[in-house]
């Protein structure tokens, strides 16, 4: 029989997730993150009969207004190996049941081929999208360029060729650089952003695994390129330009730069942070040909009062924006 127990140790969840192959947002600081702002964290080792570690999962504990109590929510995960995921899948739904009283556990795991036991149920509620662009950097260089819209690899060129300089950013500086770009873009985007505070905690939650990237022309930051990154993944945050980098195309030289980076560091996958209708995404889907559909949404429904939750009522999809605007 599988069981889960609580890991209260740091290392030793981070050391399990990034050997294992576990995604960013399985990993402690992104877990510390949420828990600044408003959620819970619990995270879990799934322990066998000889009482070995062979999986984990993070959940995340977001409070609901009654009757919905709270749902909780596993960010791409859980790390947990397929022959076990039956029986682990059924396990954290007693946990959560019992622990948390959720409306629901809904898990987006990180692979495009995810079964689920009979009685989860597969939802339209997503709070990470499921559409992607995963590039696999196992990959050469020419190999990933070759799969790119002719346009992409011309501004490649063409933004590499105007004098951008291109740095990480490791200290209170380029971050503040990063917002700086980054509220120029929300302004010009029309889209709201978090406080300042925020993204100081995502940089010193993630500590190590969090890689920022900006642009800098004539010493003004023009881009950024906000990644959490694992052992094997990268994973896009946030990103935005100015209205010089705009014409510069600065953005296509920092990607570029970022992933030529991720490569070197040995890392395997590069994933864009999902496809949503707009501008932005027809500039993804130019980095490559083909489209990654990861599993989706899956829900257990552990209330009575799931079917509100579920049903799109207006208090839903209020909360579920909100959700979707905390990460």
């Amino acid at each position: 029989m599988l069981i889960f127990k609580q890991c209260v140790d740091k290392r030793e969840w981070d050391e399990y997730v990034l050997e294992n192959g576990g995604h960013p947002l399985q990993l402690w600081g992104w877990g510390d993150q949420k828990v600044a702002h408003g959620w819970k964290a619990d995270r879990l080792f799934l322990n066998d009969e000889e009482h070995n570690v062979i999986g984990a999962v993070q959940v995340l504990i977001r409070k609901l207004p009654w009757p919905l109590n709270s749902l909780a929510y596993v960010p791409r995960g859980p790390v947990i190996d397929q022959k076990d995921r039956a029986e682990a899948l059924t396990e954290l739904v007693v946990y959560v049941k019992r622990v948390h009283h959720s409306v629901t556990i809904t898990i987006e795991p990180d692979s495009e081929e995810f079964a689920v036991p009979q009685e989860w149920i597969k939802s339209e509620n997503h709070i990470l999208p499921s559409k992607t662009i995963i590039l696999d950097l196992t990959k050469s260089e020419p190999e990933l360029q070759r799969v790119m819209e002719p346009n992409t690899r011309r501004y490649i060129r063409r933004s590499s060729e105007e004098g951008l300089v291109i740095k990480q950013a490791t200290n209170r500086q380029g971050l503040d650089d990063c917002l700086t770009v980054y509220k120029e873009t929300a302004a010009r985007a029309g889209f709201n952003l978090h406080n300042d505070q925020y993204y100081y905690d995502v940089s010193a939650k993630l500590g190590d695994h969090s890689m920022l990237f900006v642009a800098y022309k004539d010493e003004l930051p023009v881009a950024f390129l906000w990644l959490a990154i694992s052992a094997e993944t990268a994973f896009e945050l946030y990103g935005g330009m100015t209205e010089i980098g705009r014409k510069l195309h600065a953005s296509y030289a920092l990607k570029w730069h970022a992933i030529s980076k991720c490569k070197t560091w040995g890392l395997s996958r590069y994933d864009f942070g999902g496809l949503i209708d707009g501008g932005v995404t027809a500039f993804k889907k130019g980095w490559d040909n083909k489209e990654t559909n990861l599993a989706g949404t899956f829900d257990y429904p552990l209330s009575p009062f799931y079917g509100i939750w579920n049903s799109g009522l207006p208090m839903a999809k209020k909360v579920i924006r909100k959700i979707k605007s905390l990460l």
